[in-house]
């Protein structure tokens, strides 16, 4: 390398490593119906990135949500897709991962999560911690993801913000940590005491909860004169917390031993600033990231990353195929051609934008820590690596066990070239799995999917994007196993109601009825290869 270069990479370098410490990048995750693309909005409004913030379901007064663009999800009212939204806020940059909130479309959340630094975990007030909730943090805590809590909708009626801490710490393990304090009951929501000065931050309901909602701080003497028995209640219960030393400890929070707690109502844009100063302060920059031998991709390294989205379909003029990259290492600069790592071939980056919705903006130069959407990436893949000079190879995505199985058929023969095209390209969204088999043939293949509303996304898509209606045909099989070619015909002589399917990157999957099946068949066949894939319901 000659002297120039090695100046160019130093710069380089040095430019990645302090413009990775300005990002903060993270998800949001919820049960459906806890309000987390209503608090996207909202986050985004705070940020002054849209001029009014939106709900899911738009009433009179008040748009819809820039995230939820898909006509489906619209009609239901529900995060299907994933979006990707940056901004500048204070000295920070906010890298903004929504996700699909309905468990149907968890398996797309999952991949979101390998890509962000930090997650927002939203709590219905009313509800507490719901199902899909738990099993998302169960994913944060096993990637070693720090949790930042909000309790949301608290001008509702719900539960007692006490009993909530005990919940959030009897339920996940993680001791709660409130950085805020409800001033009110659930349904009366007037603010919140600020734990780090005693503050009183006073909020003022606006128009339908569209715009920013004006604050007032005022100090505990003037906040007691006005909210009276309310703000003494508040007092006497943040004494509590600091008794059982439910205190903020920063090592502790990114050990993944507390979680920091903030008490809002998105939807009325109640407590979404402090929320945002909060992550800026104490969510973690972006580091090095593991390799799949074992190394560390530090952020000084040449350009690489990983695709942890595809998504066709948001341009309808154009039916572009957009791949979500996260940058882990170096600088990344629109128009640089990059190596393809399981090809091996030459990409050329000349479509690179942050998206958002449908929303686009083109980029130039990206950080680690960054998500890009490269337009046209037709040769790139869930889970696939790009890197510049230096190769790497970062670990593949997980696949979720499929509970639900359909057979896939073309209505019309004359268009088996859009099916083949459509199925290809659901698959490598992962939108669905598709399986084959000896039995069934290619123009037969088998979808598996983690939840049943997914199959209405693959049939709506397969219609109106591809113009290849098709049918499905329900299969009895609920669980799916890994298996191998040495034991398939031992599973299929021993278990009458099974079959094996084989997934699009060569593994095969035994399929049955029910656990039942399953389990006498290894006991009496130990020597079977049967082994459970992640989030397997066994």
């Amino acid at each position: 390398m000659s002297a120039v270069d090695e100046r160019a990479a130093g710069a380089s370098a040095k430019a990645a490593l302090a413009e990775a410490g300005r990002r903060r990048t993270f998800a949001v995750i919820s049960h459906p119906d806890a309000g987390k693309s209503t608090l996207t909005e909202a986050l985004a409004l705070h940020a002054r990135v849209i001029g009014q913030a939106g709900a899911v379901h738009g009433k009179a007064g008040r748009r819809g949500t820039v995230s939820d663009w898909m006509d489906i999800e619209k009609q239901r009212g529900i995060s299907i897709t994933s979006a990707a939204l940056q901004f500048e806020y204070r000295d920070a940059v906010v890298n903004l991962l929504d996700t699909p909130g309905h468990s149907d479309f968890s398996e797309d959340t999952y991949r979101v999560l390998t890509a962000v630094d930090a997650a927002v975990m939203l709590v219905d007030a009313a509800k507490g911690l719901e199902a899909q909730t738990m099993k998302l943090f169960a994913v944060c805590r096993h990637r070693g993801i720090p949790v930042l809590t909000v309790i949301n909708k608290w001008d509702r009626p719900g539960k007692d913000a006490l009993e909530l801490m005990d919940e959030i710490h009897e339920r996940t393990g993680l001791t709660p940590t409130p950085l805020t304090w409800p001033v009110g009951t659930a349904g009366d929501f007037r603010g919140v005491l600020d734990r780090a000065d005693g503050s009183y931050r006073r909020f003022t309901r606006t128009a339908g909860g569209a715009t920013i909602a004006p604050e007032e701080t005022l100090p505990a003497e003037a906040a007691l004169a006005r909210e009276g028995d309310a703000w003494q209640q508040a007092v006497e219960e943040v004494e509590l917390l600091e008794a059982s030393g439910q205190d903020h400890e920063q090592s502790l929070f990114l050990d993944g031993v507390t979680t920091p707690v903030l008490f809002a109502s998105a939807v009325s844009n109640f407590g979404v600033g402090a929320l945002l100063d909060t992550l800026v302060d104490l969510a973690p920059a972006p580091t090095g990231m593991p390799t799949a031998d074992g190394a560390v991709r530090e952020l000084t390294d040449p350009f690489s990353a990983f695709v942890f989205k595809v998504q066709a379909g948001m341009d309808t003029a154009h039916r572009d195929r957009l791949a979500f990259i996260r940058i882990c290492s170096g600088v990344f600069e629109r128009g640089m051609v990059v190596t393809h790592a399981r090809t091996g071939r030459p990409f050329a980056t000349k479509y690179a934008q942050h998206v958002f919705g449908r929303d686009r903006e083109s980029i130039d130069v990206a950080y680690p820590g960054d998500v890009v959407g490269l337009v046209n990436a037709n040769a790139l893949g869930v889970g696939d690596t790009l890197y510049g000079e230096q190769p790497v190879q970062f670990p593949p995505l997980t696949t979720f066990a499929p509970e639900h199985f359909a057979v896939c058929r073309g209505r019309d023969a004359a268009k088996h070239k859009q099916f083949r095209k459509g199925i290809a390209q659901l698959d490598s969204e992962g939108v669905v799995q598709v399986l084959t088999s000896d039995r069934r043939g290619d123009g037969a293949p088998v979808l598996a999917v983690v939840g049943p509303m997914q199959f209405e996304v693959a049939t709506h898509r397969m219609e109106h994007e591809f113009g290849a209606p098709v049918d499905l045909d329900r299969l009895p099989y609920s669980l799916a196993l890994r298996t191998d070619e040495a034991s398939a015909p031992g599973i299929l002589a021993a278990a009458r109601n099974a079959e094996i399917l084989r997934r699009g990157d060569g593994e095969l999957l035994a399929v049955f009825p029910d656990k039942w099946g399953l389990r006498v068949l290894q006991q009496n066949k130990p020597e079977l290869l049967l082994e459970p894939l992640v989030a397997a319901q066994l």
